[in-house]
Formats: C-alpha cells, structure tokens, sequence
C-alpha cells in the first residue's frame, strides 16, 4: 500500500480516476508550464515588446524540450517550486531566444495559470459526465413515477412516496451543480500574471495589456487584478467538488440501505463478496460513493485554511493547495465513474417495495387516516385515535385501518384509504418539474466553447 490511496494499484482501483488523474501527473504539470512560458512569448511577441521571430523559436524548442528530471527534482528543496529550474533548462534550450522566456512573469504565474489550464479540461470532462448522470436519473424518475414504495424519515417508514420521486431527488442536486459549474467558470478558469508582487513593474505600462493576450492565447478570462493571494476562486471550486461529492455520497448512502437484505429494494450493479459469507453481494459501488464523499467533506476545509495567505505572495497555504486540489478533483472523478456504474447496473424490486409497504401493518397510512379522522371530529381527538391505535398495531400485529374503524364514526371514507397509491400527492407533479428543470441545463452555458475553456495549445499538450 503507497502513501496516497490514490497511488496505489490497489486501492487506486476505487478511489482514483485515470481520466482526472492524468492532468495532475508530473509530466503533465511540467509540459502546461512550458506552454504557459511559450504563449507567454507569443503574446508579447504579438504586443511587439520582444523581437520577431523570438515566440517561433522559443515554440521550436519547447517542442522538442525534454526536461532534465533530475536536475529538476534535486531543485525543489531549494525553490520549493520547479519553475526556476525549468526555466533556465527552456532558456538554454531556446538559445539566443532564451533570453525572452519568463519575461515580467514570477513562478506563481506559471504554476497558478498551469493549474487552471489542466482544471479546464477536467471541469469540461466533469459537465459531460454529469449530464451523463443527469440522463440516466431522468430516465429512472419517469419510469418509476408510478412505482409507490415506503418513504421513510429517520430511517423509519413514513409515508407512501414513489423511486420515481427518490430518484428525482438524486437528480435535482446534480441538475443544480452543472448550474453551479457554469456560474464559477468565470471566476475560477482565470489567468495568472502578476509579476514578483502583482504589479506587473517590470512591464511598465504594459502589464496589463500582456495579461489580456495571454488571457486570449490560452481562451481564459482576464482578472480584474492578479489573484497570488485571492484564493476564494480556488476555494470554491473545491467547495463545489465537495458538493458534487457529497450529493452522490447522499445516493450511495440510500442505495446501499435499500440494499440491505432486510429491505432489499434496489441492487446497485455491485459484484462485491465476503472473504467469509458466499451469500453476500456487497454494495461497493454505494459504500465508494459515501467515502468519497466523506473524504472531500473532510478535504475541503484545508482548501479554506490555503485562503489565508501573507502580504502579496505567500509559500505555506500555496503548498497546502498542491497537496488538496488534486487530490480532491481526483476523487470526484472516481465519483463519478463509481455513480455511473451505479446507476446503469441499477436493479429495481417493485414488488419488495410493495411487501415492506404492506409490512408496516397499515402504519404509512397512519398521516392519511388523521386527515380522515379529522373531518368528522377536531384534530386532536383524530390525532389520539390514531396514535393509540398505531401503538396497538405495532403490539400485536393488526392493521392499523381495521383497529380504527372499529368504533369510528359511520361517516369516514374508507375507501379512500384503498392503498397507499391514493395518497401520493403531488409526487408525479414532482417528478415532471424535475425533469424539466433537468432537461433545461445551464441557460446559455456550453463549457468547452465558451471562453475559459481550454485552448488548442492546452488539448495538444495535455493529451500528447
């Protein structure tokens, strides 16, 4: 077992995402900041502020740039960062160009912008799946708006809903985060250019102008100001991961007690087995979503401490976001891939739904039966009737409608208390506004068109 969970081949197999995984690597960390020190000098190039020509070969020689690990690694202690070292390997690479590379810019620029370029791309692979998840929920809530099962509230059958409404509450929170996604894109997917104290000095009056086209040259948006300390979009975007987490945590948690074979209402596509007991079929793929959504939960509060920074440029809350956002993003893609799992390979039981109905001895319609009650007599009274006689039922085993009706009044509908269907409210109602809440998507949102999505230059680096 490694360190990391997420290392290791083992647990990896869980708790990990290669897809997510692949843009906090190393290697993909190093090739996103050569490309940030390359659109760098191409937008200066573009402002005329470096000779022509120089972007071109600083291009040529990032491209064929094959970084000396070694050298690399052995200057982290001293830097605390690899950019220093990185960019006189790229300089002496780039020859007389080389001069130009890094020009105005500090190392948090590289490593802050390197960072959102490699989140684009994940935030982009996050909304398809999501809207993937979306889907899937939409197709259980319509097609189970009819299957009437045991609501229940404190773990303790409540009243009649249907898995066409339970399955809508898992799809709304989901709904709601693609909502949630495309309103902090544009605070979040931003450039960093600041310089050595967020003044861009070095850069006289140009400083912002360079800012702005290299907002361009990778399709980020343009601060309104260098963010070195601002770290609230950082932040967010990792209360935002807990979100997600935590509502698909919320889904595994129901899928697996409805596994229970007790309940044994719903299968979540799970092959799991005991080492001990032949006849079980563990619920990993709720079990995972719970963890994972506990773990961020957790995770997160390091994000908010990383908010708190020195002066104009700190090193310690930096460093602690290294160590949490990747990690964090990573589990959310496990997440996602384990939810997905779970929601295709879900198996539904009506029937079993339908037995424990009847197993509360008439108890889920206890609420109705008040209501009944209570148009022949005041509440209160209604209220006591039923109480005694739920307390009667639980003792012996009768029906709770039987015990009522034997010295009620003549005139109480009964058969409105035929079955549990009757008394479904406005579920189906419900259910239709989920759906078209669902449906309806971000307003005006399409990640990776939009500016703030990853450009050209990012999708040829990270996926060579």
């Amino acid at each position: 077992m490694t360190a990391s969970p997420l290392d290791s081949s083992l647990l990896g197999k869980l708790v990990s995402d290669p897809e997510t995984a692949k843009y906090f690597s190393d290697e993909a960390g190093v090739r996103t900041m050569v490309e940030f020190e390359v659109g760098l000098a191409a937008a200066q190039e573009r402002l005329e502020m470096i000779p022509a020509g120089s972007a071109a070969k600083i291009r040529g020689a990032a491209e064929a740039f094959e970084p000396d690990w070694a050298t690399l690694v052995a200057s982290m202690p001293v830097s605390g960062h690899p950019v220093t070292e990185l960019v006189r390997q790229l300089r002496e690479a780039a020859g007389p160009a080389g001069q130009y590379v890094h020009f105005g810019a500090t190392a948090q620029d590289v490593m802050d912008t390197a960072l959102v370029m490699r989140l684009a791309r994940v935030l982009a692979t996050f909304d398809r799946r999501l809207q993937d998840l979306v889907d899937i929920l939409v197709g259980h809530a319509d097609r189970h708006r009819n299957t009437v099962m045991a609501g229940r509230t404190r773990t303790q059958q409540a009243v009649p809903i249907t898995f066409g409404l339970k399955a809508a509450g898992w799809l709304l929170p989901l709904a709601r985060h693609r909502i949630r996604l495309a309103e902090l894109w544009p605070r979040t997917m931003t450039v960093q250019f600041g310089g050595a104290a967020g003044t861009l000095g070095t850069l006289r009056t140009n400083g912002l102008a360079v800012m702005e086209e290299l907002a361009r040259e990778f399709e980020l948006r343009a601060p309104d100001a260098p963010w070195h300390v601002q770290r609230d979009g950082l932040a967010e975007l990792a209360g935002w991961l807990s979100l997600l987490t935590g509502s698909l945590g919320k889904m595994g948690q129901d899928l697996a007690l409805m596994a229970q074979t007790e309940v044994a209402e719903a299968s979540d596509g799970s092959v799991g087995s005991s080492s001990a007991m032949p006849h079980k079929v563990n619920p990993v793929n709720s079990e995972l979503l719970v963890a994972i959504g506990r773990a961020n939960a957790a995770l997160l509060s390091s994000m908010h401490q990383a908010a708190i920074h020195e002066h104009e440029r700190g090193g310690s809350a930096w460093t602690l976001e290294w160590i949490t956002l990747p990690q964090m993003a990573t589990l959310a893609g496990a997440a996602l891939r384990t939810a997905r799992e779970a929601l295709v390979g879900l198996s539904i039981d009506p029937d079993r739904m339908a037995r424990n109905l009847s197993a509360s001895s008439g108890g889920v319609l206890a609420e109705s039966a008040k209501v009944l009650l209570a148009a022949t007599m005041p509440v209160d009274e209604a209220a006591r009737r039923v109480r005694e006689a739920s307390q009667q039922a639980r003792q012996t085993g009768s029906d709770l409608i039987e015990i009522l009706r034997r010295d009620a009044p003549a005139d109480v509908d009964w058969a409105a208390l035929s079955g549990p269907a009757n008394w479904l409210g406005s579920a189906n109602a419900f259910v239709d506004r989920a759906i078209e809440t669902a449906r309806a998507g971000p307003a005006g949102i399409r990640l990776g068109s939009n500016p703030g999505c990853p450009s050209s230059h990012d999708r040829r680096l990270i996926d060579s």
